[in-house]
């Protein structure tokens, strides 16, 4: 049965306090074991896949016929709700969820991994092309974006949820995995679209500027690059993630 909510209206309300942290420094979901998810869809997405939330969010300006069911119910007077937002337009809901457990890494599966990827934009639109194309867990190298972070959150649009999501892992855990390993590189390497390309597999994508690490490059079966007739010297990563991960859904589908 869910409680009444409770009203907040002080901005030194220490609730609020914990949840505008949450909402804005990217290290505090850590710290306090629970993910901040702002907006109908992130929150309907959470659903979707059988989480519960701790708590939900709400400006008082939200309708009744928006909110969504959870154990407890916080309404916050629609400025206190725009101080935590860091949405330009703030959602006016939203869910406190807690960090999902981690279980051990699938030897055999579908993975991607970030050796560094450091622009949460670019790992969060990562996410969605890895749901996407059929990679069932992400391992995010120490170095990268914090997965849960609420710049990264926000990118994922919900993506999160159906993957297995590794965060600030040792190189040493690539050794659980049982398939190949494909680095992408912007100099050398085989062609993509000559590549045979193994099934299932786990693409490795590197740091923006630096590009995948040599220790990690040196583990990796096979190097691939993608061909740019147009002359730029990279791709941005998010984007040579999407070509990637889509080239190994046709060529199992195929």
């Amino acid at each position: 049965m869910t409680a009444p909510a409770a009203v907040i209206r002080s901005a030194a309300n220490p609730q609020l306090k914990a949840l505008r942290q949450l909402a804005q420094d990217n290290t505090a979901w850590r710290k306090q074991g629970r993910i901040w998810l702002e907006g109908d869809h992130l929150c309907r997405a959470a659903l979707s896949r059988g989480i519960v939330p701790l708590t939900s969010v709400y400006a008082e300006t939200c309708p009744d016929a928006q909110r969504l069911p959870a154990p407890a119910t916080l309404v916050l007077d629609d400025a206190l709700f725009a101080s935590l937002s860091t949405l330009e337009s703030p959602a006016r809901m939203g869910f406190v969820i807690a960090v999902p457990e981690v279980g051990a890494l699938a030897p055999d599966a579908a993975t991607v991994v970030l050796d560094r990827v450091q622009d949460a934009g670019n790992v969060g639109a990562i996410l969605r092309s890895a749901a996407a194309f059929g990679f069932r867990q992400v391992v995010a190298l120490k170095g990268t974006a914090a997965l849960w972070s609420p710049k990264v959150m926000r990118a994922g649009m919900g993506a999160h949820f159906g993957l297995a999501l590794f965060d600030a892992a040792e190189p040493a855990v690539l050794d659980g995995l049982h398939v190949p390993l494909l680095a992408t590189s912007s100099h050398g390497g085989e062609f993509l679209h000559r590549a045979r390309l193994p099934w299932p597999c786990a693409w490795v994508l590197g740091h923006e500027g630096q590009g995948v690490s040599a220790a990690i490059e040196a583990r990796a079966a096979q190097r691939v690059r993608i061909a740019q007739p147009g002359g730029e010297e990279s791709l941005n990563v998010a984007a040579a993630a999407a070509i990637c991960l889509h080239a190994s859904a046709a060529a199992r589908a195929g």
